[in-house]
């Protein structure tokens, strides 16, 4: 039976490196039934809206979700399509993993850290208003509720997947009420994991750590604002967020995108780099639990770069788009 995948090119680069990744996953021979639908700027202007009812029906009736980058106004405008379905869909936890790339030229070596981010709440809540004119007030909004289920979630990721230990990191020192709610639950939930290391950190000592020593880390859990800056600091210890794959999950429902943006001044031309989306694609096959395709793609992409010959070039190299997946496919194995 065929696995349906909901596939969202996006804007910009994002229908060229979604149908890279398309590609790929069809080499695998994994049956699937591709369902496009649109979001982002091309859907607002085609459908009127940046994420319609037919985009979210599509998700939720799919196995997984493929995802490429959408465009997001700064400022004005519409609402970030990301922010939106992760909070219309329930996709509470971001899972951000960061590993070194061979041939990719870096400060650090043997990069291997999870960034697992809360993604519903905190000041990504969206609850603004003006009091008076000049002065703008946020809710930064945290709950146990909230904060158990991604606690979960980290140590259960660190158990599957034979970690260690798991960090929760936060600036309960300061805010004692909303991260030291966070900070207790993440204690409380470590109890039930005893095979598990636990320990905290905070925030801003954790940026220091990151940059001086990045081994030390392992699972790292976190809400929504600290772990979307510590995710983007993550990825450029092992290259950038062209190398950078993510996943969103909830219960039943998964999103699989590269973060990365959706660089309009290179969209069309054959320049972009697909790894990300594609590395998120490994991501989606093992939530499928197809663990052996999964495998397989990884190590022909991390052949490619251990080789350094077929690279795009933003990483240095000559490479087109279509190149670079030509070489992941002949050395697929």
């Amino acid at each position: 039976m065929a696995y349906r995948i909901a596939l969202i090119p996006g804007d910009g680069i994002g229908p060229e490196v979604a149908a890279a990744a398309r590609r790929i996953v069809e080499a695998t021979g994994l049956a699937v039934e591709w369902h496009t639908v649109q979001a982002g700027q091309s859907a607002l202007d085609t459908l009127g809206s940046p994420l319609p009812e037919e985009t979210l029906a599509a998700v939720r009736n799919a196995d997984a979700t493929l995802k490429g980058p959408t465009a997001t106004p700064s400022g004005t405008g519409f609402r970030s399509v990301n922010v939106e379905l992760r909070q219309r869909l329930q996709l509470y936890a971001n899972y951000r993993p960061a590993r070194s790339m061979p041939g990719v030229p870096s400060r650090y070596e043997n990069v291997d850290l999870i960034v697992v981010r809360e993604n519903t709440e905190g000041l990504y809540s969206g609850l603004e208003h003006e009091v008076v004119p000049g002065v703008v007030e946020s809710l930064r909004v945290v709950t146990e509720s909230a904060s158990e289920r991604i606690a979960r979630f980290a140590f259960e990721t660190a158990r599957q997947q034979g970690r260690r230990r798991v960090t929760c990191v936060h600036k309960a020192n300061i805010l004692k009420l909303s991260d030291g709610l966070f900070l207790r639950t993440c204690r409380r939930v470590a109890e039930s994991f005893p095979d598990i290391q636990f320990d905290d950190s905070i925030i801003d000592a954790t940026a220091m750590k990151l940059v001086i020593n990045p081994q030390a880390f392992d699972v790292m859990v976190m809400e929504n604002l600290f772990g979307d800056i510590v995710s983007d600091l993550t990825a450029g210890l092992v290259g950038g967020l062209g190398l950078a794959p993510s996943a969103n999950i909830g219960h039943g429902v998964a999103v699989f995108e590269a973060v990365h943006g959706s660089a309009p001044d290179i969209a069309g031309k054959g320049l972009a780099n697909p790894t990300a989306l594609i590395l998120s694609a490994v991501l989606m096959l093992r939530y499928l639990g197809e663990k052996e395709m999964a495998d397989r793609v990884e190590t022909a992409i991390r052949s490619v770069f251990t080789r350094g010959k077929v690279l795009t070039s933003d990483l240095g190299g000559r490479a087109t788009t279509s190149q670079f997946v030509a070489s992941v496919l002949e050395n697929l194995p």
